[in-house]
């Protein structure tokens, strides 16, 4: 059975992985081919140690014996292997259509380095046609939104910023927060962007990864392609 996009971006990625890493895990459904490619490994023989960025990663390194460490015993990391909502041709990203942006983002700046692995349906030109996720404090709610429509309105962006839900009620984070998606179509500079948002009390952190990622995987129909900044 030929093997997805999404596994064949993970599996390039994994070549880079060494014996005795401190691995950082993500999470999204690339991260997922990730993980089952790195339970084979370890069934293997191979000796990695884990920090998933999410429940869900967690849960399923746990399923297939994957071994895991946390950040609190483990706080400086190897390497982190993690996906994206988009990716523009200087790496930047948008993540955090899985909710776990904060952690993802925690995790990748412990992390040595970033690998990014996607299928080539997340290449952008410019980032912002993925709805930006930004994670908030639910206390103030209505205040922080109207600093960041103040922030978006400096930075020249229009949008709508939309709650996102569960159900009839607000999702809430691995971290007990919610996410304001901020639908933008295409945000010009992402690095003014993320520092405006950085200082704003309510915002506990952005989906924008900047100056993170050193390489991607990018798994198209002919062939994988590695790029860099």
């Amino acid at each position: 059975m030929a093997m997805s996009l999404k596994a064949q971006a993970a599996a390039a990625a994994l070549k880079e992985v060494k014996p005795g890493m401190k691995l950082g895990i993500g999470s999204g459904s690339t991260v997922n081919e990730l993980i089952r490619l790195l339970a084979d490994m370890v069934k293997d023989g191979f000796e990695i140690i884990g920090v998933p960025a999410s429940s869900y990663s967690q849960a399923l390194c746990d399923e297939l014996g994957v071994p895991l460490t946390t950040l609190d015993e483990t706080p400086v990391l190897d390497l982190v292997i993690d996906g994206a909502d988009e990716i523009d041709p200087q790496l930047n990203l948008i993540k955090g259509g899985g909710a776990a942006l904060l952690r993802e983002k925690i995790i990748a700046a412990a992390s040595g380095r970033m690998l990014v692995i996607a299928d080539e349906s997340k290449i952008v030109d410019t980032l912002g046609k993925f709805p930006l996720p930004v994670e908030v404090i639910p206390f103030g709610l209505e205040a922080t939104r109207q600093m960041m429509q103040n922030s978006l309105d400096a930075e020249g962006l229009q949008g709508e910023m939309i709650l996102r839900m569960a159900g009839d009620k607000p999702l809430v984070t691995d971290n007990g927060n919610y996410i304001l998606d901020c639908h933008l179509k295409a945000i010009s500079d992402p690095k003014s962007l993320a520092k405006r948002l950085e200082v704003i009390p309510g915002v506990v952190e952005h989906g924008l990864f900047i100056d993170m990622a050193v390489r991607a995987y990018v798994a198209g129909t002919d062939e994988i392609r590695v790029l860099e900044p």
